[in-house]
């Protein structure tokens, strides 16, 4: 049995036009005796202003790994977590067990594994009239498998990393430094 430690990974996948549904998860996953597995139990109990809930994938479907789900953006209102809890839970649990069906997890250690991630939900899906949930499910499901495959094949590397220093900057940055 292979042990994980802690990895981490992280994706953006962006929302089809006109949306706002972009998804950026970030993700914490190793043993649950190891340094994730402590955070995980350290962040049961709600923070205000960033719901705090464990991955289902419906009404007594808790995935496996078992894993937390955070904000990174301050929840404002019901509308919000609706989402959170409803479209966005969904596509980040199927993309989980999908994870697990397809290998990336490893299902001989799922069970000694957890995962904590973070999740970006763009506070104006909560009031756009137009909410497209099809794109928001795709958006958020298919950047969780990304950065869960990330982190477990620890992706970028440092040779990745080192490779692309000149070709790839924050798109911050986009017209304010030229490498």
């Amino acid at each position: 049995m292979t042990e994980i430690w802690m990895r981490t990974g992280e994706a953006t996948v962006l929302a089809a036009e006109g949306q706002f549904t972009d998804a950026m998860p970030e993700v914490a996953i190793g043993s649950v005796r190891g340094p994730v597995g402590t955070a995980f139990a350290s962040m049961m109990g709600q923070t205000a202003g960033h719901t705090r809930m464990f991955v289902i994938r419906d009404i007594n479907q808790l995935v496996k790994p078992a894993t937390i789900m955070t904000t990174k953006a301050t929840i404002h209102d019901l509308a919000y977590v609706n989402l959170l809890g409803g479209v966005v839970q969904a596509a980040t649990g199927d993309a989980i067990v999908d994870c697990l069906i397809e290998g990336i997890i490893p299902r001989d250690i799922a069970d000694d594994l957890c995962m904590i991630i973070m999740i970006w939900l763009d506070p104006r899906c909560a009031t756009d009239e137009n909410l497209d949930k099809k794109d928001l499910y795709r958006c958020n499901y298919e950047a969780t498998k990304i950065a869960i495959g990330r982190a477990i094949k620890g992706e970028p590397t440092i040779e990745q990393l080192i490779e692309n220093r000149k070709s790839v900057k924050h798109y911050a940055l986009s017209g304010i430094i030229d490498y």
